[in-house]
């Protein structure tokens, strides 16, 4: 018996190394997943078979790419693995009953892939071009070396940070600005249902400060007219932004002062700073709203370090992005925000979740 529990340790140790072996493989292929799925959008794939209605052959898929003579066993292999990851499905249009007829392949649509079209409203494909870019890839190169070194893996691979680059590169500012605009559209619905009722009893004018070329402030004053909204960035953003109904273009420095306002919003900023920064703007959001007792409104990501949750293995990366981009950038805890807001001088908040990997943060100032 004593021999039969020898070899039952074995056994299981044996397995447990070998899932170890499988997930580290796993993990040092992970990058393939993403840059089949950027190769998909760049290939324009699910626009392809969303434009004609049902599922399609891999023969008729090539058909319609962009080129002339499209390489389809590349192809093929290539949707073979995102019909494996679930970003297509792959159903056989088998021509007789025998088994060994496997069949046409026939690729369709998923929930994943339905964020992949180009031309839907709630599109991710910016976002996925974006931040697979190699200008946005090389600093993950550079995260050891950082570690070891200090800075920012994104100085170590440009020699500037992020905001002096996208201040010099016109073509830079212009790939980071509208993956940023993507993500914005895909939470906006989120914050505009979840937030609904507090936007409603806004009243006179809302400041959204980092608010890029102004697609979120637009979309709350949309949704809610009564509001006046005022889009605030550095004058190299807002120099490209186009015009809205009711909303004011204003360039500045955030880390000076912010326009005057009855609401300060502020969504996936702070985020991009350290707690010392974070204070700074936060005490000047503070004053912006103080002579008409108004609020703050954050949106941000809460981490959960235990959690298990849709978002929650999204939001560690979008942490580990903040301290490859950004000097201080870090994505903070439930723990950490109630710190932060305390230090800012803020006399209460309250933490509201929503269906988005970020939460909404009201922030009270004493004088409320």
């Amino acid at each position: 018996m004593s021999n039969l529990n020898t070899n039952n340790n074995v056994n299981e140790d044996t397995n447990e190394l070998l899932q170890g072996q499988a997930q580290v493989f796993n993990h040092l292929f992970g990058f393939v997943h993403s840059l089949a799925i950027k190769s998909a959008v760049e290939l324009c794939i699910a626009d392809i078979i969303h434009s004609h209605g049902q599922p399609m052959s891999l023969s008729h898929i090539a058909s319609k790419l962009d080129c002339t003579s499209p390489a389809v066993p590349c192809l093929a292999r290539l949707m073979q693995l995102l019909a494996w990851n679930k970003i297509f499905t792959v159903d056989y249009n088998r021509k007789s009953s025998s088994k060994d007829d496997e069949g046409e392949a026939l690729y369709g649509l998923t929930p994943t892939s339905i964020w992949l079209l180009h031309d839907n409203e709630l599109s991710l494909a910016p976002m996925f071009l974006t931040f697979t870019h190699p200008s946005m890839m090389a600093p993950w190169q550079e995260i050891g070396r950082s570690i070891n070194e200090g800075g920012t893996a994104f100085e170590i691979a440009y020699g500037e940070s992020i905001w002096e680059k996208g201040s010099k590169d016109d073509e830079f500012n212009k790939l980071f600005n509208t993956g940023m605009a993507s993500v914005t559209k895909t939470i906006l619905d989120a914050i505009l249902c979840g937030y609904k009722e507090g936007f409603s009893k806004l009243e006179g004018t809302l400041v959204d400060v980092g608010g890029g070329i102004g697609k979120a402030v637009a979309k709350i004053v949309e949704a809610h007219p009564h509001i006046k909204g005022i889009n605030f960035d550095q004058p190299h953003v807002v120099e490209t932004a186009p015009q809205f109904p009711g909303i004011t273009h204003v360039g500045g420095d955030m880390f000076k002062d912010i326009p005057l306002a009855d609401t300060v919003f502020i969504k996936s900023v702070l985020h991009d700073w350290g707690d010392d920064d974070c204070i700074k703007i936060l005490k000047n959001c503070q004053k912006a709203v103080s002579k008409n007792k108004g609020k703050v409104i954050i949106v941000d990501i809460v981490l959960n370090m235990e959690g298990r949750g849709l978002f929650d293995e999204t939001k560690l990366g979008c942490d580990l992005l903040m301290m490859a981009l950004c000097v201080g950038g870090k994505e903070r805890t439930q723990h950490e925000w109630n710190k932060l807001l305390k230090e800012a001088g803020f006399a209460r908040h309250n933490i509201i979740t929503i269906p988005a990997f970020v939460s909404i943060i009201e922030a009270f100032p004493l004088e409320n």
